[in-house]
């Protein structure tokens, strides 16, 4: 497996990832157990943030005995430099350790910048200066936010969800920062659980010497899948290639990648789900998704309020009341026994 180098960080590792975000969803010793073994299976480079509840904490008590063997990526999402402090405090608590590999905005809805009277960089740029951050890095959904980030020149590293489902003017992205030497974290490439083929998925990202994948593990079975590939490499084929053709024909457009970012709604539909029914319709036995409990998650899709709060949320810019629309038009074909979906 190719080891690779984020950027001008000098951070490297093998080119699988460790997405901690679902192991939140484990108990502790589940969680610990998993994490473990990734280590013992060849992964080094593990990415959490202070916001997955105590995802660090369980990255803090499985692997901070092999701490100076292995590369912490963690992120913030605070709005101000005495809020950052805090959230730095307890993310170094949490994990164990006196320094952090990589520190990155999360999610961030600007680039923060030296002098723009936010005092958010400044504040970074200190603690890297002190040893307790090695490297900046930021996180977006936007991909306007993303391409100003890599241009700046203030960041080493750029997380951005990149898949066999991205577009021209993200594979452009990845070049970009290939050019201006920032080191690109792959963020959901699964494309949020679309996307179930993991062997054509690690191929696809493979090609890319710049790109570190985190793949979010929350079960053994699915990390077993990613360690085998650390002997066992999937590399682009014509068979991956016409495999993944035939996906981005089925699956390219307007669609909710799951990020969440949307929620909560105060209709309590969950939105993130409800909003790709018809593309789960298509991916997944119907019978998953036409239970009694689905049934009445699609309805309250009747009661939006049509606030707006959603659409204006969304990092991908989706008009996600008329997706839910048509989400709900389609599930209600399939109950019907009228089975063709529209994209």
């Amino acid at each position: 497996m190719r080891t690779v180098i984020l950027g001008k960080t000098g951070i490297a590792a093998p080119q699988n990832g460790f997405g901690a975000l679902p192991i939140q969803r484990d108990d502790m010793p589940t969680a610990v157990r998993i994490l473990r073994r990734a280590y013992e299976g060849g992964m080094r480079f593990f990415d959490t943030a202070r916001a997955y509840s105590d995802s660090e904490q369980k990255l803090g008590l499985a692997l901070s005995d092999v701490r100076k063997s292995i590369f912490i990526a963690t992120k913030t999402g605070a709005k101000t430099p005495d809020e950052l402090h805090s959230q730095l405090e307890i993310s170094l608590k949490n994990l164990k350790t006196d320094y952090l590999d990589l520190y990155q905005f999360h999610c961030a809805g600007q680039v923060y910048a030296p002098g723009d009277g936010t005092g958010m960089y400044e504040a970074m740029l200190a603690l890297r200066r002190a040893g307790v951050v090695r490297h900046i890095g930021i996180t977006a959904h936007k991909i306007d936010v993303a391409e100003e980030a890599v241009k700046s020149g203030l960041y080493e590293t750029l997380q951005f969800p990149f898949s066999y489902l991205a577009t021209d003017r993200e594979r452009a992205l990845v070049a970009l920062c290939a050019e201006h030497n920032v080191g690109f974290i792959a963020m959901k490439g699964l494309a949020g659980g679309l996307i179930s083929n993991s062997r054509a998925a690690y191929a696809y990202i493979g090609q890319f010497d710049n790109v570190m994948p985190i793949w979010g593990i929350q079960r053994e079975s699915e990390l077993d899948e990613w360690l085998s590939y650390m002997d066992c490499t999937p590399t682009m084929d014509s068979e991956f290639a016409a495999f993944i053709e035939k996906e981005r024909l089925e699956l390219s457009g307007d669609f909710c990648r799951s990020c969440g970012y949307c929620m909560p709604c105060p209709q309590g539909i969950q939105i993130n789900q409800c909003a790709r029914m018809s593309l789960m319709l298509r991916r997944a036995p119907t019978a998953a998704w036409t239970t009694e409990y689905w049934r009445a998650e699609m309805e309250k899709i009747d009661t939006c309020l049509g606030c707006g709060r959603c659409k204006s949320r969304c990092p991908y810019e989706l008009d996600t009341p008329e997706l839910l629309k048509r989400n709900l038009e389609d599930y209600r074909n399939v109950l019907a026994g009228r089975t063709v979906l529209a994209k």
